[in-house]
């Protein structure tokens, strides 16, 4: 395996790792922040049918846009901590 190989394939697995943290650390902010705000914590998929569908949709917009820049922040953070 050539060496431009080596760092790619840690480039990607480094990524990774950050990623799945800076995803993990962004639902942690959601459910503390959505707890704060309004005393529960945000609905998830698994749950029985009790929330308004409101909740449930601003919940999901509101995870996926933070997780998705949790990701493009960490994805850029190791490509020039690699550089």
């Amino acid at each position: 395996m050539r060496e431009s190989e080596k760092e790619t394939l840690v480039a990607k697995g480094a990524g990774l790792a950050i990623a799945l943290g800076a995803a993990w650390l962004a639902n942690q902010v959601i459910d503390r922040g959505w707890s704060k705000v309004l005393g529960h914590k945000p609905p998830k998929a698994e749950d029985p049918g009790d929330a308004r569908f409101g909740e449930v949709l601003a919940a999901a917009a509101i995870t996926g846009a933070i997780v998705a820049l949790a990701r493009v922040f960490a994805a850029r953070g190791t490509a020039k901590l690699i550089k």
